[in-house]
């Protein structure tokens, strides 16, 4: 990836948040790289080396700073509907990808040879897919050692390494730091489980993020209490809850997780990054949407909106089937009743958490009849029975990282799922910015369409951040604005 070096270091000198994350810089003298808002005297440019991702700084050699903590950086989203294959597999390999399954497999998932795939890895990041994967185990290590005390097995365990020895070894050879050493250094102390902080971009408006969930959250699996967001969340045979709240005048939140996760905290954090869509440039993107008077506006009434993602992939694939041609209300009240039906009795300290969301595999078992029996017509019922199938049988991926265009079209190829459906899926689950289910009331509604095909001319203009945009229209005709 061809970084602006002059653009870089006048990032630096300002330390402009709208690059956080986008690049580090890794300094000659000290061996130590940084992310660009840090609050270091600045160096010199001639001492300054700036790369794409904090795996080429370490390839390099530099090691992570200890006061700006690189492993808090957002992450980078993707800038178009699969105009990066690189940065979808980026996603995956931060989720774990590689802990538990070959390259050749990830691979094959794009529909490319595992050569072709790491050549668009390396060409954009400048690192193999590999090495980007051991510097996410490291920093996500050196996270849990600073935030928390967990016992180094723990530690090991959560960030993704197979012994402490491995962990060990690398985290020295790497930075030249003993965990343990490090550990009294910070002098972390909790209770069970964890409470980590996830960086963003600002701004970020948090209250109509919350709004969005809380308002389409089935009772018992995810509630807002305040300020704070609180779920269940099951992970493989791993389960817990989670509570995020922002952290004030700081562009942190700060999740509390419960000690049954801490095994499979690297996936978690990835996800709940995607949930809160904390990777986004609003700077970005408010700058392609400008220029229409209407975004103009609404840009204005709602600085940092976000697309809200998806902890789940089949979770949010049946919301959004149950919420077709019906109320939110509506949807949501069949969705509790799936979670009564098919998802585990949760033991938690929040009274708002009571379920785990169902799973594909439980909803595959159900025959027909059962879901009918839950207040779905018999076409619905079908509908979900195939989507669980597919999903449940390995012939359909619904998370971020997904081949987009092969999802979509398996999508589409079960009876029942239209453009709608799918674009909202692809919006959310499989975190597409140029996602756009033109034919959604509301949307026509806010537009003054009386055709999809109006609210796709209007749209042209918003690419490639579509489902920024219909975030912003939604929003729009719940405020009056």
């Amino acid at each position: 990836m061809n970084l602006d070096i002059a653009a870089c270091y006048s990032a630096l000198k300002t330390r402009d948040v709208g690059f956080d994350g986008r690049f580090y810089v890794g300094v000659s003298s000290t061996g130590i790289y940084c992310r660009p808002i840090c609050t270091t005297r600045t160096p010199t440019a001639d001492r300054c080396r700036f790369y794409a991702h904090a795996a080429a700084a370490e390839e390099a050699g530099f090691r992570p700073c200890l006061r700006c903590r690189p492993e808090l950086a957002p992450g980078v989203a993707p800038v178009g509907a699969m105009r990066s294959v690189a940065r979808w597999t980026l996603q995956r390999i931060e989720s774990g990808a590689l802990n538990e399954e070959g390259f050749e497999r990830l691979a094959t998932e794009y529909g490319l040879s595992s050569r072709q795939l790491r050549r668009a890895v390396v060409a954009e990041f400048g690192v193999t897919p590999v090495q980007l994967a051991q510097t996410r185990r490291l920093l996500l290590a050196k996270q849990l050692l600073t935030e928390t005390a967990l016992p180094m097995a723990q530690v090991a365990q959560g960030s993704g390494f197979a012994s402490v020895r491995r962990f060990n070894h690398l985290f020295r050879d790497r930075y030249g730091l003993n965990p343990v050493a490090l550990r009294r250094a910070t002098g972390a102390s909790q209770p069970p489980g964890v409470s980590l902080q996830l960086a963003y971009r600002p701004p970020l408006a948090w209250p109509v993020l919350l709004e969005f969930l809380g308002g389409r959250g089935a009772a018992g699996v995810e509630c807002v209490d305040g300020e704070h967001y609180l779920r269940t969340v099951r992970l493989g045979p791993h389960r817990g809850w989670i509570v995020a709240r922002p952290v004030p005048r700081r562009a942190l939140l700060q999740v509390d997780i419960c000690a049954g996760l801490v095994p499979v905290l690297a996936e978690l954090m990835s996800r709940l990054r995607r949930v809160f869509d904390l990777d986004a440039h609003p700077e970005v993107i408010a700058a392609q949407l400008q220029g229409d008077p209407r975004m103009d506006r609404l840009l204005g009434q709602t600085p940092g909106l976000r697309v809200p993602g998806a902890m789940d992939g089949f979770e949010l694939a049946l919301r959004a089937v149950l919420g077709q041609q019906v109320t939110v209300k509506a949807a949501t009240t069949l969705f509790g009743r799936f979670a009564t039906t098919f998802g585990d009795p949760a033991a938690t300290p929040h009274p708002g958490l009571r379920f785990y969301a169902p799973t594909a595999e439980r909803v595959a078992e159900a025959g027909v009849q059962q879901l009918i029996d839950l207040g779905l017509t018999q076409r619905r019922a079908q509908t979900i029975s195939d989507l669980s199938r597919a999903l449940a049988g390995g012939e359909l991926h619904l998370d971020a990282g997904s081949h987009l265009e092969s999802s979509l079209q398996r999508l589409q190829a079960i009876a029942g799922i239209g453009p709608w459906t799918a674009q909202y899926i692809a919006m959310r689950a499989l975190r597409d910015p140029d996602a756009l289910p033109a034919s959604d009331l509301g949307l026509m509604k806010a537009l003054g369409a009386t055709h999809p095909r109006q609210v796709t001319e209007a749209a042209q203009a918003w690419r490639p951040w579509r489902a920024y945009a219909a975030l912003h229209l939604w929003h729009s005709l719940k405020s009056g604005g």
